[in-house]
């Protein structure tokens, strides 16, 4: 019901709004015909007074029979012909009524109606009628114009709907790329402890809960918080250090201030899972992985830095398999798609040893 009732709210807003645009026009065509007769005839004021009274009536003769005439981008040749016999009849009608009303406004003597048919005042009102034709000519380009306007506005709102739609799609799958992958993996190092060692499975799989309950809630949302992803990173990193015992030490460092920092949802975790696959957990002796964030400018940086064997020393390329590819591919995809060239994802080498990845995107805090 709201969609057929608004067309009919909005239509006088529309006509006044119109009149407002277009009879300033008219007026103007008025006065410059007014100077043109003036150059003529001189009384410029007389004539300017007469004429924009005549342009003013013939105005409103117009605009009313126009409201008559359907409203679409297109006339056709019926609606044109309607349009200039309007003006034909504007054109006496508006002469008449403007000489006689400047006629009560200056105090100069008019003629009556039975006086009024004469050869000037013909051609007077065949000047009228050209007047009243290019207002009309005007008034009708300025509004295809407006159409015009209106059609490329709403094409490239609904080009831009279409847009952020896909790049909705584009995530939800880049990300659906990224769960599951560490749940496998988990789930699988999960069923080989319980044959061996019960004690570290029931661990785990405490871990793995606090995990869940950590992620689940924000996962499926297009953004969180930097308190909720560092949270979520702190079971992420207490799961892997059941598997891993005390060759996995870890810390995290996240201001108050940056807190309600927003974020993409899973962004850190690739980047962690990536840390320890490819640098900590090869390494015989483990490694740390340390995860801050920072103010930058404008900019939030966030790093997660391992103690791992560093980019040099890692056969898998970092984009390849193993949880590397999946994890740093999709992110660097998932900035670009979200932030274009206002984020990036850097790679380097860490001193004295092992790696940092390093995030910049512009800060945005929760509302």
């Amino acid at each position: 019901m709201a969609s057929i009732s608004q067309p009919n709210q909005s239509a006088p807003r529309s006509r006044l709004r119109r009149l407002l645009t277009e009879l300033p026009l008219s007026i103007g065509i008025s006065a410059l015909l007014a100077g043109f007769i003036s150059l003529v005839t001189g009384r410029f004021l007389e004539n300017l007074v007469v004429s924009v009274l005549i342009g003013i009536v013939a105005f409103a003769i117009v605009f009313g029979g126009r409201q008559l005439l359907p409203e679409r981008a297109g006339w056709r040749l019926r609606e044109w012909a309607a349009l200039g016999a309007l003006a034909v009849l504007a054109a006496p009608i508006a002469h008449f009524t403007g000489l006689h009303t400047a006629g009560l406004i200056l105090g100069i003597r008019t003629p009556t109606l039975a006086e009024y048919p004469s050869v000037d005042r013909i051609s007077m009102i065949v000047f009228t009628f050209l007047g009243t034709t290019l207002m009309v000519v005007l008034i009708m380009n300025r509004e295809r114009v407006r159409r015009a306007q209106e059609e490329q506005a709403a094409s490239q709102l609904r080009a831009e709907v279409i847009e952020r739609q896909a790049l909705q799609a584009q995530l939800r799958l880049l990300q659906a790329q990224i769960e599951p992958h560490m749940l496998f993996n988990t789930l699988a190092n999960l069923q080989g402890l319980i044959a061996l060692d019960p004690a570290r499975a029931s661990d785990m799989l405490d871990q793995l809960i606090q995990y869940l309950r950590a992620t689940l809630s924000v996962s499926r949302s297009e953004s969180t918080t930097l308190e909720q992803e560092f949270a979520a990173m702190q079971a992420y990193l207490g799961l892997m250090g059941v598997r891993m015992g005390e060759r996995l030490r870890y810390q995290l460092d996240l201001p108050p201030a940056l807190r309600k920092a927003r974020l993409p949802t899973m962004l850190l975790q690739p980047l962690v899972e990536n840390a320890i696959v490819h640098g900590v957990e090869p390494k015989v002796d483990g490694g740390d992985i340390i995860i801050s964030a920072a103010l930058d400018g404008e900019t939030l940086a966030i790093e997660v830095r391992d103690t791992g064997l560093g980019l040099d020393q890692v056969r898998a390329p970092v984009g390849g398999g193993g949880g590397g590819g999946v994890g740093v591919t999709t992110t660097r995809e998932r900035l670009d798609a979200l932030y274009g060239e206002r984020a990036a994802l850097a790679l380097n080498a860490a001193h004295p040893h092992g790696t940092l990845a390093r995030l910049t995107l512009p800060l945005e805090f929760e509302q």
